[in-house]
């Protein structure tokens, strides 16, 4: 049976079809744990991932949250050292693994797969700066504000109340993921939901007013 990523770029796609192999994992379970060698990168099909790192005194720090067509844990791939990085599926998840030589084979026969890693790559630099900068010189407010669009972006899907992001995490795990306290997270969605720009669910987000949201996060 063929494998299919749907969304995917054609590029990773191919990738996928060509010499990736079948997974799923369930919800809760850790992919690959910081500290692993590292000899494949996974494709999502369906499902959702967060990449996490936990420091020395046991504190957690949430790096990126991945979604259908999104790559991950390519970096060990390229460097052979440990995994810098924690996955673990936050849903039910359907995934497609290369491994390291099946990919570099890949890229020698194709560059434009190797081009598209580096923009990948370079993706992710960019982000983690901006997110740096953020931790630097946004308040919570802006950061939570931008945080939710990106995801909304990403994951929401449009309806006549507003846009309804189901993100699944926690308010802590948001908290991890801009770098602030739970409670100052909790303070800000209490304060934009009596203000009427969203509505706060279990693990999930009706945003009323984008535009408002948008504004504050400029």
């Amino acid at each position: 049976m063929s494998i299919v990523v749907p969304k995917a770029d054609p590029v990773l796609a191919e990738l996928a079809a060509s010499v990736g192999e079948q997974g799923s994992f369930s919800c809760g379970q850790r992919i690959f744990t910081q500290g692993d060698a590292g000899h494949q990168l996974y494709i999502i099909q369906s499902g959702m991932v967060k990449i996490g790192r936990c420091t020395a005194d046991g504190r957690e720090h949430l790096l990126s949250i991945c979604g259908p067509a999104d790559m991950f844990g390519e970096l060990s791939v390229f460097d052979p050292g440990p995994r810098a990085s924690t996955a673990t599926a936050v849903t039910n998840v359907s995934a497609v693994s290369v491994g390291r030589t099946a990919l570099r084979k890949r890229i020698n026969a194709h560059p434009e797969l190797g081009e598209y890693m580096l923009r990948v790559v370079a993706r992710r630099v960019r982000r983690s700066n901006n997110m740096v900068g953020d931790a630097i010189f946004a308040d919570v407010p802006r950061r939570v504000a931008r945080v939710l669009l990106e995801l909304a972006m990403r994951f929401g899907e449009s309806g006549r109340s507003g846009m309804q992001l189901d993100h699944e995490l926690s308010q802590e795990e948001i908290a991890q993921y801009i770098g602030a306290r739970r409670e100052s997270v909790n303070k800000v969605l209490s304060n934009f939901a009596r203000r009427g720009w969203l509505e706060v669910g279990h693990k999930s987000v009706l945003i009323r007013d984008p535009a408002r949201l948008a504004r504050l996060a400029r």
